[in-house]
């Protein structure tokens, strides 16, 4: 690894050095058009009647010190992030209108990027991948149709760098609280002979950790090639990383949080996850006129690592006959320490091809995409007190294999009915066939053979008053599959089925962006979240019949003059369960209307922005959280208390005339104002106790107070 650092930095020298020779005079709008092909099928433009919020790469540039994207992106409406390391690196999650990751659909260049059988996005294994980031794109609610998982909260549109029209070179080093350290080398070589670029990154991220010993070592990569001409776009990248992260997923109950907040229950020194994923992904763009495009992209997922572990007094009855007892666990049944690995070994192969048609009335977008997901689940004793005489370490105590194939179909179309009224259709087919046999880690049977058939309709309408004010209205339906967790915790789950109904209006002059929206999104059978976690932190969900999410998203970006400009953001929203029946102990109790947990009535962001100069911003950026439950029966024991949070950025370019084109400052100061809160936790209380009774069991994710990160780039 130290060797390839040194053999990017000095290739970063050299095409720095020789920047000015490789320089083309060509036209960049042209290129930037054919990089976004790549994610036209399942992004929307401004005037489409789907709510959504864009970012840039210059927006994430300037907080990009090595917090994981979710973090980056918290200050989008309706969005709720956490850590649980506490500091934004390593595990970091987000929620969208109170839906949870495994319902944010996630592609890259249209690659679908949520793991197939548990369906969220593990972020940890995209180490400093916002170096490498040209756009997102977040849709709220259905959405319009996209590859992959079902968007069921939001869909998240990632664009990997565009073409760089000339030479450049980058190195970043970062410096933070909790010896947080983030170093990255950037480079391309600009377009060669007008027409092939290469452009890399190679990054390494590590820091402690604010909670104890949660600490992250993430190494990371991108590389692509790219080929372009008038009408071609042929794009070759690969990227991928390792992580080594240290349990902190199970965080603290209440007694522990108010005697130390930063404690850590885990004291085994190799208590880690330990995974590398590696994407390599072909793309191939093709504009035949002026009418029609195709594109085609190809991708292959290599996944692989393993949760080590060590259990004491752990039943000898879990691991298959291949340890012998040495003592008892509190019930009384024969146990034993030892020391686990728990494995995943996937595959998943992707194929998309699109065709567009566009002229001055209409634009279709039409396409397919196919995803082939394989993936082993197994489990190691690499230790243990006593092994039975038979065994031999690294034998498997449990094993499972799946299969899932997931075909989608789709047509979408904008029709330009008059100047000021334009028409959305959207038709999706989606199949999904998932297998899956053998054994859980607790040595349960699993065994899932299932195939799902769903149509995804989605149409709106956008009206134009003036150049200033529209009006949108949209209704879509989507459907969705339960993941593998589901399936092992309940044999009798189903899919899910939303009806999302969409009314916005959007505002625009030179100085002011206004977009309000009432959005409705009526549920059967939502998998909502218990507020349960399994054996490894996955949080636990089950069936409810009736639920909807009503709410009013308000976002704002307003220059009050050519220094300071502010960009507010609230969402107000009703999030229930209808006659919710909780079952426990064999017995059931309806509870009336119950609020879904994870779900606050209340989510608002604020940034304000003072560039006093070109070269020099200011920002104050602001988050609320609203009180949630962390289940779903509305006990105070299960509620979560509202947040209020700040940071502080600051931004400072030198231009050089010299070795460097600029040196870039940067710094950041979150939770400015010392706030000690929680922003995530779960609970047992459902299934273990009865509603207003004083026996609970929860656990809660402390996140940090004042802490800092500085960084300097040196762009060559």
């Amino acid at each position: 690894m130290k060797n390839l650092f040194l053999f990017l930095t000095l290739l970063v020298l050299s095409v720095g050095a020789t920047a000015q020779q490789n320089q083309v005079q060509q036209d960049s709008t042209k290129t930037e058009k054919l990089d976004e092909v790549l994610v036209s099928a399942v992004r929307v433009n401004a005037d489409s009647p789907i709510t959504h919020s864009n970012v840039t790469k210059e927006q994430l540039e300037k907080r990009n010190l090595g917090q994981d994207i979710p973090i980056l992106l918290k200050y989008l409406p309706s969005v709720v992030t956490s850590s649980d390391a506490g500091a934004g690196v390593g595990y970091t999650y987000m929620n969208v209108r109170g839906s949870n990751s495994e319902r944010v659909n996630v592609t890259i260049n249209g690659i679908p990027y949520n793991d197939a059988e548990s369906q969220g996005s593990f972020w940890v294994n995209l180490g400093d991948f916002a170096s490498s980031v040209q756009s997102i794109q977040l849709q709220r609610g259905v959405g319009t149709s996209t590859n992959g998982s079902g968007a069921f909260g939001a869909s998240l549109n990632i664009l990997t760098d565009a073409i760089s029209e000339t030479a450049f070179g980058e190195i970043s080093n970062t410096i933070g609280s909790y010896n947080t350290r983030k170093h990255n080398v950037k480079f391309s070589t600009g377009r060669i002979n007008n027409h092939i670029e290469i452009a890399g990154r190679l990054s390494k991220i590590s820091s402690d950790g604010y909670v104890d010993r949660a600490s992250t070592d993430l190494k990371s990569y991108f590389l692509q090639a790219s080929y372009i001409d008038n009408n071609t776009l042929i794009k070759a990248i690969t990227f991928g990383g390792k992580e080594k992260t240290y349990q902190a997923w199970y965080g603290l109950d209440a007694t522990q949080l108010k005697e130390d907040r930063r404690q850590n229950p885990y004291t085994y020194e190799n208590e880690v996850d330990d995974y590398q994923q590696d994407h390599y992904q072909l793309h191939w763009n093709e504009r035949l006129n002026n009418n029609w495009s195709t594109n085609v992209g190809l991708n292959y997922t290599k996944g692989q690592g393993f949760f080590e572990q060590f259990k004491e007094d752990s039943p000898v009855s879990k691991y298959n006959d291949l340890v012998i007892a040495t003592g008892e666990d509190w019930y009384g049944n024969p146990a034993t320490n030892l020391i686990v690995r728990r494995w995943l070994d996937n595959k998943f192969y992707v194929a998309n091809a699109n065709v567009t048609y566009k002229d001055e009335k209409i634009n279709i977008v039409s396409g397919l995409s196919y995803n082939h997901y394989t993936g082993d689940h197994f489990g190691e004793i690499i230790w243990a007190k006593e092994f039975a005489p038979t065994a031999n370490i690294r034998d498997r105590y449990y094993f499972s294999d799946a299969k899932k194939k997931d075909l989608s179909v789709f047509s979408k179309a904008t029709l330009k009915v008059t100047n000021k009224l334009s028409a959305y259709l959207d038709l999706q087919g989606r199949f999904v066939n998932y297998k899956t046999i053998g054994l859980t880690s607790s040595r349960n049977p699993i065994a899932v053979k299932e195939d799902y058939s769903f149509f995804n309709p989605k149409l709106g309408a956008t009206f134009k008053f003036n150049t200033k004010n529209s009006l949108y209205l949209s209704y879509a339906i989507a459907n969705k599959e339960p993941n593998r967790n589901d399936f092992q915790s309940n044999n009798n789950v189903k899919s899910e089925k939303l009806n999302d109904l969409e009314f916005g209006w959007r505002f625009k002059s030179d100085n002011v962006k206004l977009n309000t929206n009432v959005y409705y999104m009526n549920y059967k059978n939502q998998l909502v979240l218990t507020g349960d976690i399994d054996d490894v932190g996955e949080f636990l969900r089950d069936n409810v019949d009736k639920s909807y999410r009503l709410g009013l998203e308000i976002d704002a970006d307003i220059i009050l003059n050519k220094h300071l400009s502010v960009r507010p953001n609230i969402t107000l929203s009703e999030n229930k369960i209808k006659d919710f029946v909780l079952t426990r102990d064999g017995s059931t109790n309806n509870l009336g209307d119950t609020t879904i947990s994870f779900s606050p009535s209340v989510v608002a962001g604020n940034a304000f922005v003072y560039q006093p100069i070109d070269n020099l911003q200011f920002s104050l950026l602001s988050k609320y959280v609203g009180e949630q439950y962390l289940s779903n029966t509305d006990t105070e024991a299960s509620k979560l208390a509202s947040y209020f949070t700040s940071d502080f950025n600051i931004v400072y370019e030198i231009k050089t005339n010299s070795v460097f084109k600029s040196i870039v400052l940067s710094g950041l100061v979150n939770n400015i104002f010392n706030k000690e809160y929680v922003d995530r936790g779960y609970t047992y209380l459902d299934n273990w106790s009865t509603p207003g009774t004083s026996f609970e069991v929860q656990g809660y994710y402390p996140q940090a107070t004042t802490n800092f990160l500085v960084g300097v780039t040196l762009k060559f």
